[in-house]
């Protein structure tokens, strides 16, 4: 079941559906609908999917949507310009795995819910699409992205849900745990995070 009140902590990190969107990805409203659609999709099928299942229908259209080396760079801050094309290797692998799985964990069950799009602003050469969740009582949480383009491709660097941004949070929270213990450390515990959420 979609648990609402864990929004403001996906990355995953995330519509007006009738039909599917077309994937147009020099288009801001079609890279974020078009993720709309599978993630309802695979809340709709959640039971016959499976966790496996939903993380497989929902990895190709996450990673094809987020900027996962653009948020790589930024949630690290400083730490990834020192960090080796090794440990950048591994931290981009183990952030985008888990990002699809905190994806298919969270949308697991669906109780007539829907998304809207509501429109869409500019924002220093980036394109803010601002959404809403709408549960099936009626409860209306904002949903805002922030997409950048790339080489004519528009892709997602943030997630704002009800006010909170995901970049934020990981950034002070991976920051931290570099700082503290390591670049290796941080992996680790990614690595981890995967392992709980996949068992």
């Amino acid at each position: 079941i979609l648990n609402l009140a864990r929004l403001a902590g996906l990355v995953a990190m995330l519509v007006c559906l009738a039909a599917p969107a077309a994937d147009d990805p020099s288009d801001p409203v079609t890279v974020v609908e078009n993720l709309h659609t599978h993630l309802l999709d695979a809340m709709q099928r959640a039971a016959e999917l499976g966790f496996d299942g939903r993380t497989e229908l929902l990895r190709p259209v996450i990673e094809s949507s987020f900027d996962f080396p653009t948020i790589a760079s930024i949630v690290t801050a400083s730490h990834w310009k020192t960090a080796s094309d090794t440990q950048r290797e591994a931290f981009l692998e183990v952030f985008r795995t888990l990002s699809t799985v905190t994806y298919a964990s969270n949308f697991s069950g669906y109780e007539g819910e829907r998304f809207t799009t509501v429109n869409t602003a500019e924002a220093r050469g980036a394109r803010i699409v601002r959404t809403e969740i709408i549960s099936g009582d009626g409860e209306r949480i904002p949903l805002n992205y922030m997409l950048r383009e790339s080489n004519g491709n528009w892709r997602i660097v943030n997630v704002v849900a009800k006010g909170v941004s995901d970049l934020s949070l990981k950034r002070a929270e991976y920051t931290a745990v570099i700082d503290s213990e390591g670049f290796e450390s941080l992996l680790n515990r990614l690595r981890g995070k995967v392992s709980d959420m996949s068992r």
